[in-house]
This record gives structure tokens, sequence and C-alpha cells, in this order.
């Protein structure tokens, strides 16, 4: 991220960036305060300090997503884990980001609630957050099928 940080100062037209943080797949020994999730994640919140400390002023023209590729089931498995679930989270910084709101249906951790009594159900799909952003950082406006088998709905993140 620090690399990113000095791309945007340097102004070389450095416009996307990802990066990938593996090794969150804890099917066993995930930990609460003390585990291996809670240190991966206080890395990436302590990343995300230090990259919007770097860019200074420059945050103010900068999205941030942070998300995963999978969620994760809502209760522990026998081995102190967690298996693979639906829904998980994704996080939107930026100055333009309209911050402070929960995008989606929050229906509650009752198993009545979940899909299958297990996982979070998707009440979000990630390409109308990805759309949201091409349209408010880049003022991008994406073609029938730019989302394949997709049309997204028009979320107000910015």
């Amino acid at each position: 991220m620090h690399t990113f940080a000095t791309l945007i100062h340097a102004k070389c037209g450095f416009e996307v960036g990802a990066l990938d943080y593996g090794g969150w797949d804890h099917h066993i020994q995930q930990g609460a305060e003390a585990g291996r999730h809670n240190q991966m994640l206080s890395e990436v919140a302590n990343g995300i300090a230090a990259f919007y400390k770097d860019l200074g002023s420059l945050s103010e023209n900068v999205t941030l997503v942070v998300m995963t590729e999978f969620g994760r089931t809502v209760r522990e498995n026998g081995n102190n884990g967690t298996d693979h679930g639906r829904a998980s989270g994704m996080f939107v910084f930026g100055g333009g980001v309209r911050g402070g709101k929960t995008h989606g249906d929050w229906r509650g951790l009752e198993s009545s609630a979940l899909a299958d009594g297990r996982d979070l159900p998707v009440t979000t799909d990630f390409r109308d957050v990805m759309n949201a952003i091409l349209e408010g950082t880049f003022d991008f406006e994406a073609e029938k099928g730019f989302f394949p088998e997709h049309k997204p709905g028009r979320l107000k993140l910015f």
C-alpha cells in the first residue's frame, strides 16, 4: 500500500491497483481476540491507517475497497474455525464516499434468518458496489454486458 501511495503522490497516471492478502481460510483454530484472524484484521486496519497517513490530503481523491472473495459461516465448526459461507462484508473508503451507512438487508443471526441455517444471506451484490465505485470515482458508466449476466442496481455511495 505504501507503493500505491507513492505512485499516487507521483501523479504518474496510476488509477487502479489491487492487493491480495491471502491466508484467511481459517477452518481450524481461527481464534477470537488472540487468534490469527484478529491478528490479520489488525494488520489490515494498520495498513489502511498507514496508507491514509501516507496519502495525506490526496486521500480526498482516492477510493479504497476492502473485500473478500467468499464469506464464512456464522457459527464455529468443530475445529474452532469457520467454514466457507455466502455473504461477507465490503468496506468502501474515500473522500467522496458518503460514509456511515450499511447497504444490505440485516436479518439477524438467528438460524431462521440465515441461508441454510448457517450463512448470512447475500443481500447486496458486489457488482452493484463496484458499479457505484466506477461511477462515483471515475464518472464511468458501465455498458450493457460489462458485468456479464448482471444488471447493477443503483447504490448511493457517493
